[in-house]
């Protein structure tokens, strides 16, 4: 009887392990776990760009589609993002949530986890700038660049 009270009680003690909320294979060192992202992925800086009056249209261009559109409150938008870092993730876990409110296709409403800051100070696009490189001859030209000049199709070089 003692010889199978040992091996019942580790099967036993791997069984309630394996139901707990935090697993004991997540807590070893040598185990590898990736980040895990969910949702829509937006910051503050895009938060920060929504104002009331704004359409739905130009919500979408700013935040994307929703992750949740309930089809009894089709004027309510749901975004929602969760992130945990893995074994090498950088940063620490973060879980966002916003819902934006719109009445005759205009928003109305913003709250959730993270609002619009207005003392944030807006970010200057940067200005445009072509550059204009000029074409440049290759000092050891090709086999076939020199056989083109030596039929005398091509600038003697």
């Amino acid at each position: 009887m003692q010889k199978l009270l040992i091996p019942i009680t580790v099967i036993a003690s791997f069984l309630l392990a394996g139901c707990s909320g935090d697993p004991i294979v997540n807590r070893l060192p040598w185990v590898y776990r990736i980040d895990v992202q969910q949702g829509n992925v937006f910051t503050q800086a895009d938060v920060n760009q929504l104002y009331p009056g704004m359409t739905r249209r130009q919500v979408l261009f700013i935040l994307g589609y929703p992750m949740v559109t309930d089809p009894f409150h089709a004027d309510r938008w749901d975004y929602y993002h969760d992130y945990k870092p893995g074994t090498d993730g950088e940063g620490e876990a973060r879980r966002e949530s916003l819902t934006l409110k719109f009445r005759d296709d205009e928003l109305i409403d913003i709250s959730g986890t993270l609002r619009p800051q207005p003392e944030a100070v807006a970010e200057t696009p940067p200005a445009q700038m072509s550059v204009v490189v000029p074409p440049q001859e290759r000092e050891d030209p090709g086999i076939l660049t020199r056989l083109w000049r030596w039929i005398g199709f091509g600038k003697n070089g």
